[in-house]
């Protein structure tokens, strides 16, 4: 259909953490892995062979890729737009939200108190 390439969205472009499906230990490479040495920014594919898990010891095919931490779900050129919204993790957007849904609904509440 069209010969542009697919534009990727900053989450989509960061390094993905890693899960480890045996204890839940997520390595991510903007933290790196100080009890074994490793350095910030390595990522995943990177590491070497016999790194294991630093909580229980796993080797790394037991991992599971969890996509990128702490990055903007949107594109680039999108990010001064709005608010500051567009700036949030899913995460920090998804507590704003059920937040202030949450606040609202005690707002609601509250209001039953009024005589």
């Amino acid at each position: 259909m069209s010969d542009h390439p697919t534009e990727k969205t900053l989450a989509e472009l960061a390094p993905p953490a890693y899960e480890c499906r045996a204890c839940g230990y997520i390595y991510d490479p903007s933290q790196g892995d100080s009890k074994n040495n490793i350095s910030k920014g390595i990522i995943f594919e990177e590491l070497p062979a016999q790194w294991r898990c630093p909580v229980c010891g796993a080797g790394k095919g037991i991992f599971l890729n969890i996509g990128a931490k702490n990055a903007p779900s949107g594109f680039s050129e999108n990010l001064n737009y709005g608010f500051g919204v567009n700036r949030l993790t899913p995460n920090q957007k998804n507590l704003l939200i059920f937040g202030s849904l949450a606040l609202g609904f005690l707002f609601l509440l509250s209001l039953y108190g009024l005589q």
